[in-house]
């Protein structure tokens, strides 16, 4: 039995997916550790890991709700998504940037105390900053992407958080020349930050290392892109990786009607922005369909119509077995859980990769790509029906979920993690 350690970024997103993960090592009996922020207390727990505490900020005076720190920062910086993606560079990518690496720096003692505590076999991190006490513990460690491979940059692929065409490179270096300006003198400290802990010096205008033993990233074969240079042979593609610990809802046994049935999330920090779901739902309380609405944070601040029902944390890997249409923001577990479960997709883009998966998945025809905040209520209801009508992407998505189902991510993913611990051993 080997003791793996699994640290994800302190947002539900990362963490699902390495719940996927941590569950099917659990399960072949392997003691699996989540070391989260204290935000995050006992969630993990609930779920049968073990935890570990810690902050990437000094505390606050009052209790917080899991994620609360990013939470606070995207309410903070939201006014920021309605401008174009490379003016969001300035304004929203590298304060986001900056929070992370100012996280990094101050959690680095306290991971240093829990590694030495734990003495793991294997540590799986998925976070888009590097954290020198892994890098330099002197036990194998695993990169995980849960981001849109654009993050995996490539003179063929469009530049991460661009949203951009892989058809149209007009723009593709004055987005990359921006993104360099802003963002070298951070990378520079940061940078010097990871030398001076021990740890090997970042790549250019990297934040984080790949592993020298092995890294996975999540998207469907169907999905990525094509590459001017090959990934190493560290790099493996889960393709999906969808965890199996979600509830059932009951509340879905009380939808009745004609019409789809359409599931609505914006996650939980999108989901935060009263204004706009205030606005989809009086757009959807207008279509004949009926809807699944993952109400978020501020759930207590609007109400649902009357073809919706809804609450603040749904079971979303239940809920898409039986939807026949997703409205999401584009987050990347969303994005591939849906592929995996072969349902089409409205993306609503508003921060980070969200806006590469929007559009990813709109010019491959597997959903549409709407501007969140500028789309007409008549647009949104009419891609709706547009996805729901049209055979042939419901056919297309059907076979990518039987091929993704026959071979889960998550086995796929725990059968590495154990061959690494293997090898030490």
């Amino acid at each position: 039995m080997a003791r793996i350690v699994f640290f994800p970024e302190g947002a539900y997103g990362p963490t699902n997916n390495c719940v996927g993960i941590g569950d099917v090592l659990r399960r072949r009996g392997h003691e699996v550790v989540f070391i989260v922020e204290e935000s995050f207390a006992g969630t993990l727990e609930s779920k049968g890991f073990a935890e570990r505490l810690m902050r990437l900020t000094s505390a606050p005076e009052v209790e917080e709700a899991p994620g609360q720190f990013w939470k606070d920062f995207i309410r903070e910086t939201a006014p920021i998504f309605r401008r174009p993606t490379i003016e969001q560079l300035e304004g929203f990518i590298r304060p986001t940037w900056q929070a992370l690496c100012n996280g990094a720096k101050y959690v680095e003692p306290r991971l240093r105390e829990i590694l030495a505590e734990l003495e793991p076999d294997v540590i799986v991190e998925d976070n888009v900053v590097g954290f020198p006490a892994l890098v330099s513990s002197g036990r194998p460690w695993v990169r995980v992407v849960s981001c849109n491979p654009c993050e995996l940059k490539d003179p063929q692929v469009p530049p991460v958080f661009s949203g951009y065409s892989t058809s149209d490179r007009s723009d593709w270096e004055g987005f990359r020349a921006e993104y360099e300006r802003t963002h070298r003198a951070l990378w520079q400290d940061f940078d010097a930050f990871v030398r001076e802990s021990g740890a090997p010096g970042l790549p250019e205008l990297e934040f984080i290392h790949e592993s020298p033993a092995l890294n996975m990233y999540l998207y469907p074969q169907e999905a990525d892109y094509a590459r001017a240079q090959p990934l190493r042979p560290q790099w493996h593609r889960l393709e999906s990786c969808v965890r199996a610990t979600d509830d059932e809802w009951p509340e879905l046994a009380y939808f009745h009607g004609d019409g789809a049935l359409v599931y609505l999330s914006l996650g939980s920090l999108g989901s935060a922005d009263v204004d706009l779901m205030r606005r989809l739902v009086a757009t959807l309380a207008e279509s004949r369909h009926r809807f699944v609405v993952s109400l978020g944070p501020q759930h207590s601040e609007y109400e649902l119509a009357d073809n919706m029902r809804g609450a603040e944390f749904l079971p979303q890997t239940t809920i898409l077995r039986h939807v026949d249409l997703v409205i999401t923001h584009g987050g990347n577990n969303t994005v591939t859980e849906c592929f995996h479960f072969g349902k089409p997709m409205i993306v609503l883009p508003l921060f980070w990769d969200q806006y590469d998966n929007a559009q990813r998945i709109h010019e491959l025809g597997f959903g549409v790509r709407l501007p969140t905040y500028t789309h007409e209520p008549e647009e949104l209801r009419g891609a709706i029906e547009r996805l729901i009508g049209d055979a042939g992407v419901r056919g297309r998505l059907a076979a990518i979920s039987e091929r993704l189902r026959a071979a889960p991510g998550t086995i796929k993913a725990a059968e590495l993690i154990e061959q690494l611990g293997s090898s030490r051993s």
